[in-house]
Parts: C-alpha cells; structure tokens; sequence
C-alpha cells in the first residue's frame, strides 16, 4: 500500500504489458515522464514499484528509501552483502543493493513466474549482479532454499492491506525467517495498513516473539494514525543499537519517527 504520485505514467500506449496467470490480472510498464530513465511497474493498473534504471541509487517511494536506510546500515558501506528478498516487485531494492554494495549475492523469491521474467525481461538488472530468482510461497521458499544459506538481510515486501497471508503474518514465519539470519542479521518487514494500524500491531507482536529486537521506521504522521500507508519494522538478532535510530532520523525521508522499546509498545497489541 503506497501514496504515491499520480499522472507519472505515459498517458499513451504501455511500455510493455504482461498477463498475470495466478492473480488473472495484468502487468504493465510504464515510461515516467517526471524522471527520465525510469519505469513504473503496475499490477491491475495499481502502482507497485519504480525503477531508475539510470540511477538505481535513486529510489522514488519514501517507503523503499526507508528500507534502502535500514540496509546502509547492515555493514560497512560498499561491503557486499547476502539478501533475500521475498516479494520481488520490479527489483528496486536489489538494484539499489547492487549499486552501492556491487558483488552483493542476492536472492529474489517472486509467487508470479510471469511477473519475474516480464520485469527481468522489459527492465534488466545492471551488467554484474548476482541474483538468484526463485519462484514459489514466501514461506515456502524459507524451506526450499539450501539448508546452509544464512544472510546478513532478509526482506519481507508482501503486505499490501489490512489483509495478509495468515500462514506469513505469525511468529512462526518470522522465527523461520530469523533462522536464516547471520548472527549479526537483520529482518526487514514493510507494513501497509489502513489507518488504524490493525495489522502493524499484529506484526510487531508477532517479530517481538520471534527476534531479541524491533523497530518500527516510518514517516512521523503514520504512527498517529491520520493516513493509510506503509510502515518498516525491523527485527535485530542482537539488541538494537542506538546509534542506528539516530542514522535513520537522519536520513529520513522526513518527517521521521523510529520506535523502540517502550516506544513501541504504544503500537504493539
């Protein structure tokens, strides 16, 4: 769930445009014409995800940006890194992972086989990176995936709405997911919820059983409520530092608000 910009698209023909078997609805892409180089990915003619494909270190929705932030943070800048991604979406993050961490081993788990190979195939990742694909259930592919495989960030993009896979929104999933997780890992979630924030506190409940830390990272008018939008949780392995909640304040976008502690319980059920 995203509040995007309007009127972005070419108000002509699509770029290239895909059939969707498992939803029954269409893909398409479309030229920005506000940023030359980049394309929006829509899926039933709703606004998923953006791609500069001229500069993949510039990411258009705030939401992404806040979990681009979080990743700065996992290592030492241009250190690579292993990541998971589980929804894929038009690759925006990994991208941007390839950008400033090149010879980052990244895997891309996506339910759409044809929405995978429509965006590889229409919007090509950058000469260079290593991305592995993955087709199958989130939760599913925790299981699949080689025994051994363990990353310093998995991230978790597939809420859109109030509504949510029961078999991934639970502590039972993230206690998965965080076993895949280096020592020193993190866990990124995107939320998007209505206003009341029904399923954000569900899921902070839910990462709080399963991870030693939890955040929550959003634009300040979020967490009182005034809007629906999307709002980034991160489950730490160790306890979290508070440098990084300063890191992110600063860097925004803003206005932002970092949640931790008994900060958090105000939003946690």
């Amino acid at each position: 769930m995203n509040r995007n910009d309007a009127g972005r698209k070419d108000s002509g023909s699509h770029h290239a445009t895909r059939f969707l078997r498992t939803t029954g609805q269409h893909a398409t892409v479309d030229a920005d014409t506000l940023i030359e180089g980049s394309y929006i990915l829509s899926i039933g003619g709703a606004e998923q995800s953006h791609v500069n494909l001229a500069n993949p270190r510039e990411i258009f929705y705030e939401y992404l940006r806040r979990i681009g932030h979080v990743v700065d943070l996992a290592a030492e800048p241009g250190e690579p890194l292993s990541v998971l991604h589980l929804g894929a979406g038009a690759l925006t993050l990994a991208r941007y992972i390839q950008a400033t961490r090149p010879g980052s081993d990244q895997y891309a788990v996506e339910l759409e086989r044809e929405l995978l190979d429509f965006v590889l195939q229409k919007l090509p990742v950058p000469e260079g990176t290593r991305l592995h694909t993955h087709i199958g259930d989130a939760r599913e592919a925790l299981a699949e995936l080689p025994a051994n495989l363990r990353f310093d960030v998995v991230i978790l993009d597939i809420f859109s709405g109030p509504e949510a896979p029961a078999h991934i929104a639970c502590r039972e999933f993230y206690e998965e997911a965080a076993a895949r997780l280096l020592p020193n890992g993190v866990l990124i979630v995107n939320v998007g919820d209505e206003s009341a924030l029904t399923l954000v506190r569900s899921q902070v409940a839910a990462l709080r059983q399963a991870m030693a830390d939890v955040v929550a990272f959003a634009e300040t008018g979020m967490f009182a409520g005034r809007y629906p939008g999307n709002i980034i949780l991160v489950g730490t392995r160790t306890p979290w530092p508070a440098a990084w909640s300063s890191a992110l304040l600063a860097r925004g976008p803003h206005p932002a608000t970092v949640l931790h502690g008994v900060d958090l319980d105000r939003i946690s059920d």
